[in-house]
């Protein structure tokens, strides 16, 4: 059985944190846009994304160390829970110090002789190369850290450690604001000196919450073996994932140069928040959906899969809707600058999360199953086509945000190749049932609830920021209303209708 109580719970907590963060995150980025400036702000991201590029080989070791821990929470073995996760941990500083050589040889070469920087800029481009580097691999060890609170279910600590993540990133950009040195040399110094704190608070909690994580030697060599022979095949999907998006920035950089690269980062700035609402309650749900499977409770988890697939889709339709409309407004208020391509990129990306929110939870009901090599070989080798299409796209002149289009189509082909492989793996469940559910039903409620506001906002052109909230405003009840009336299934609808009588009883 999952616990509704429990997920409830801990998204409250992690929506706290996400709107403290949002809000934070969304001023940060407008002053750092601002004092770092357009060309700047466009180095620090492809010189980050070189850097990131080599996160597949954390991103591979990421996914296998949440489930082995809370598969073996699901089946209450503590004694190999404490094993599990101290053999993560060799295993996450011997992968540090491996990206650590990597990053300091072929990467800082790639840095050198490949990337399209401003003469004058290649030195300070080079110091934040370096402290990326070192911000990186201090996240890397932190992983096993993170991985055993939100296995054990303690996402109050994890909002909270959040919180305060994003207040010293807010003190950096006011020493940012009063310091008048290099800012671009500046702001990868501060963010590193973040990093380090960031990582002992992890560290502490960890080690006075849970007894786990007490260091101990493990010699049990087939337990490293089959973290390392899981994450294996991991290896493939993080790489294709880490190619689509921080391949496409450096392509991006090579063709037309900083500027994009700043529009880039931008739009997954906004990405990266708006989609945070719904990585939030997926968090809540993961760890119950792989202890599910643990425990045998397979229909229970397919329930809890599709529930969070569903109102996923609904949390980002509804929050994005409204941006997307009135997006070049939006940026023009809140940026003083806005790159070119801005408005375009970060519209095809937020449409792209759509498909995002409802593929995440088949992802981890695969990793649940622990049967993924063939899995990660078809998914890595559709993720791995976005870079060369768009090295295509690119050299036949094609526009920035034709790589955006590909994209998409790429991730409708993704997800098919997902819903056959949960197929393989658990034959209880229903691919058809969940097209029809979670497809076929919002299908109308896309098309009504963008077609009425785009329509109004022809009649009514948005000149002020006023017209601006009314149609914002009209985009969201609409797609409230359609989502409730449409979308929902009769007892969906009496579950949300109990949720909030309960919610108004106890305010």
């Amino acid at each position: 059985m999952f616990d509704n109580k429990l997920i409830a719970k801990n998204t409250i907590f992690l929506y706290v944190r996400m709107l403290i963060v949002l809000v934070v995150s969304l001023y940060t980025s407008r002053i750092v846009l601002i004092e770092l400036g357009v060309e700047d702000y466009g180095i620090y991201s492809v010189v980050g994304g070189v850097v990131m590029f080599f996160g597949f080989l954390n991103g591979a070791m990421v996914a296998g160390t949440q489930r082995f821990l809370s598969f073996e929470i699901g089946r209450n073995d503590f004694s190999r829970l404490k094993e599990t996760f101290n053999a993560a941990l060799l295993i996450h500083i011997f992968l540090a110090f491996t990206i650590l050589i990597l990053a300091e040889t072929v990467g800082l070469w790639f840095v050198r002789f490949y990337l399209k920087i401003p003469s004058n800029r290649i030195d300070a481009a080079l110091f934040v190369y370096h402290f990326s580097v070192f911000s990186f691999v201090v996240s890397i060890i932190k992983v096993p850290y993170n991985a055993i609170i939100i296995a054990r279910e303690r996402m109050y600590a994890f909002a909270y450690f959040g919180v305060f993540e994003m207040v010293l990133k807010l003190i950096a950009v006011f020493l940012l604001i009063w310091f008048s040195y290099d800012k671009l040399k500046l702001y990868s110094f501060l963010l590193f000196i973040v990093s380090i704190i960031v990582a002992l608070v992890y560290l502490i909690f960890a080690k006075r919450n849970f007894s786990e994580t007490n260091f101990k030697l493990i010699r049990k060599r087939h337990i490293y073996k089959e973290l390392i022979n899981y994450s294996g095949w991991n290896l493939l999907g993080s790489f294709s994932m880490i190619s689509k998006g921080q391949g496409i920035n450096i392509l991006s950089n090579i063709f037309f140069g900083t500027t994009v690269n700043a529009a880039y980062a931008i739009s997954n700035q906004i990405y990266n928040s708006v989609y945070s609402f719904v990585s939030n309650f997926q968090m809540a749900s993961n760890p119950q959906i792989i202890s599910n499977y643990a425990s045998g409770n397979i229909y229970d988890m397919l329930d809890l899969v599709r529930r969070t697939s569903k109102f996923s889709f609904y949390l980002i339709f509804i929050l994005t809707l409204p941006f997307i409309l009135e997006i070049k407004f939006i940026l023009n208020l809140w940026l003083d600058v806005v790159p070119e391509y801005t408005v375009i990129f970060t519209i095809l990306i937020l449409m792209n999360s759509w498909i995002d929110s409802f593929s995440s939870p088949l992802v981890t009901l695969i990793q649940a199953t622990g049967r993924i090599k063939f899995y990660q070989i078809f998914i890595a080798t559709i993720f791995t086509l976005n870079v060369p299409i768009a090295y295509l796209l690119f050299k036949f002149g094609f526009p920035p945000e034709s790589a955006f289009i590909s994209i998409i189509f790429i991730n409708f082909v993704a997800l098919g190749t997902r819903l056959i492989f949960v197929k393989k793996n658990v034959p209880e469940f229903s691919i058809l049932e969940f097209l029809k559910d979670i497809l076929w039903r919002n299908i109308p409620v896309i098309l009504l609830s963008a077609s009425i506001p785009i329509i109004f906002k022809s009649i009514f052109e948005s000149n002020s920021l006023f017209q601006t909230l009314i149609n914002m405003l009209i985009s969201f009840i609409l797609s409230m209303t359609f989502v409730y009336f449409i979308g929902l299934k009769n007892n969906e609808r009496k579950f949300v209708k109990s949720l909030l009588i309960n919610f108004i009883n106890k305010n």
